[in-house]
């Protein structure tokens, strides 16, 4: 076995055939891996600084005398990255026209042959892409497919340096020799457990042999106090296919807001690269290193802070009735029940910087109606972590009125903020995810619920299902529409907001697909929409309703649209 820092060039040698054992697993990497390894890339075509993209562990295959390639690799570990390479590559050679950067992903001494052979799943789709003379739209809906067509759509050759990326983009390559054990070895690099954690690694970089009342003091008090702390700081979430602990999120938050302060004077190309998740320990050190930071002063800053997030943010809000009130229970909904993590680093600033409770909960309150307005309007979210993380820091947004002008200034850019006329216009059309809809449906239902009318307490976000009123397959059980543009009209508006309610429990299959008068009142063993949405304030006046048609939905559209407005206002 051999280890070494390889780069891309290193690994496609133009002479070296790398193949994926033929039953491996699919190629599963989706829009959210496409996205972060996108922005690598132009990070790295942009700072033309080494940036490490994992391990690659390749093992050696016996020599036979009728290959027209002598050096044969098997791919242990790193299919899904060195797929993704050969398929921006692709991309980025088509926009270009140019040839060279698609050779390096062939074998010029064995007829041009493709370097990297796939498994039975993705052979097919793979060769295809790699194929492809010209840029063309690719209707396939598999995952090579899909990352073609991502890169097609969202790679911009004017932020893309390819040499600063082969030059600096690297690898732990491991090479295994054919009569190494690839499973054993696979299994210590990533199943063992000795890896450190980024807050393990900063605890010994914080702390020596001579600091130990001060390691008591500031890190085992904070972090480490007893089994309950411990369970608290190793909360772990998942946001998209991302696991991430509560630690990890503090250290990272806490990161952004220190790189921010102007005594530091932090330049432009630093403050990206450490907003990188990945290597946040590296971060810390450099920017300890670069920018003097005197380490005492520094730890007990992270004490401050870290026992504000230790107060504040909470994940079991998910499992209990979210109040009407402004304030962190519902930003901790937005936060963990709708992954919005990227506010957390603001949100600590807040914590720490504005100490009049009221002004706090203005400031969380206008959130609120940002985030959620940007929601139904299926607004972008990929300039959130530099807004949340950067900019509102960086300029010391630390008011309601601050905040709102500060938004409002940024009409024509990404980070809008939506009018009541875009909110309007999102409830009527948007088509959004179950999880966007839901938690718009559940904030609403929390705002606008008159408790002393109710016996029972609104549930938490985790406890209810979304529901399609009018179901996805009304065909066999609703009336009939007769044209192709009132069919389109229809499969159009059953999908907006106004046609989906959230309810306590999910309906029987029966009842779900069935004709609008079963699915109300149900049968009499299996309950209906009166039982499971009578208490809902954002549906029941519904249940009278004769029919339920697409007028209907463009009436509960707005009707939704009236409280958005009222509860989300930005005056």
């Amino acid at each position: 076995m051999q280890a070494s820092r390889s780069t891309i060039n290193d690994i496609f040698n133009q002479n070296k055939v790398l193949e994926i054992p033929f039953f491996q697993r699919s190629y599963v990497w989706n829009d959210d891996q496409w996205e972060r390894f996108l922005e690598d890339m132009e990070m790295v075509s942009e700072t033309n600084k080494p940036y490490f993209l994992g391990s690659v562990i390749l093992k050696q295959q016996p020599t036979q005398s009728n290959q027209s390639v002598g050096d044969r690799r098997t791919v242990i570990d790193g299919q899904q990255r060195l797929t993704t390479l050969s398929i921006f590559f692709k991309v980025l050679s088509l926009k270009l026209q140019n040839a060279y950067f698609n050779n390096i992903f062939r074998l010029p001494l064995a007829n041009n042959q493709i370097a990297l052979q796939h498994n039975h799943n993705d052979i097919e789709a793979f060769n295809r892409v790699q194929n492809l003379e010209e840029e063309v739209e690719l209707k396939e809906t598999d995952h090579i497919s899909r990352a073609y067509e991502y890169f097609r759509i969202h790679l911009d050759t004017n932020s893309i340096n390819p040499q600063n990326i082969l030059t600096n983009i690297m690898f732990v390559g491991i090479d295994l020799s054919h009569d190494d054990d690839e499973q054993q070895i696979f299994d210590t690099i990533n199943s063992l457990g000795v890896k450190l954690t980024t807050a393990e690694l900063l605890k010994n970089y914080f702390f020596g042999r001579n600091d130990y009342d001060a390691y008591l003091e500031y890190w085992q008090n904070v972090f480490e106090a007893n089994d309950d702390c411990k369970e608290y700081w190793d909360t772990e979430i998942v946001a998209g296919r991302i696991r991430r602990h509560f630690i990890d999120l503090f250290f990272y938050s806490f990161l952004q807001i220190k790189i921010q302060d102007s005594q530091y004077n932090v330049s432009t190309e630093d403050k990206k690269l450490f907003t990188k998740v990945d290597g946040l320990f590296d971060s810390y050190k450099r920017f300890m290193q670069e920018y003097a930071i005197d380490k005492t002063t520094f730890i007990k800053e992270i004490k401050e802070y870290a026992l504000l997030f230790k107060d504040n943010f909470d994940l079991s809000v998910l499992d209990s009735e979210l109040p009407a009130s402004s304030g962190m229970e519902r930003m901790n909904a937005i936060v963990f029940g709708l992954e919005n993590t990227t506010l957390i680093p603001y949100l600590l600033f807040v914590l720490k910087n504005v100490t009049d409770k009221n002004e706090q909960s203005s400031i969380f309150s206008f959130l609120e109606a940002y985030i959620m307005r940007r929601m139904v309007c299926h607004a972008n979210t990929k300039n959130y972590n530099s807004l949340f993380s950067e900019n509102l820091i960086l300029n010391r947004i630390l008011s309601r009125d601050s905040l709102k002008q500060y938004l409002e200034n940024r009409a024509t850019d990404n980070n809008y903020l939506p009018s009541d006329n875009d909110l309007k216009e999102g409830f009527l059309n948007s088509r959004l995810v179950n999880k966007q809809s839901t938690g718009i449906l559940y904030f609403l239902e929390s705002k606008a619920r008159n408790r002393n009318l109710h016996s029972t307490g609104l549930l938490g976000l985790k406890s209810y299902t979304l529901e399609h009123v009018m179901p996805k397959k009304w065909e066999n059980n609703w009336p009939a529409v007769n044209s192709p543009e009132e069919k389109n009209r229809r499969y159009r508006v059953l999908m907006t907001l106004g046609n989906l309610t959230i309810l306590p429990s999910s309906l029987n299959s029966s009842i779900r697909d069935g004709a609008w008068d079963v699915k109300k009142n149900g049968t009499p063993t299996k309950p209906g929409l009166i039982q499971y949405a009578a208490g809902l304030e954002t549906f029941s006046q519904y249940l009278q309703n004769d029919e339920w048609n697409e007028s209907t939905i463009v009436e509960r559209s707005v009707f939704l649209a009236d409280l958005a407005i009222d509860f989300w206002s930005i005056q």
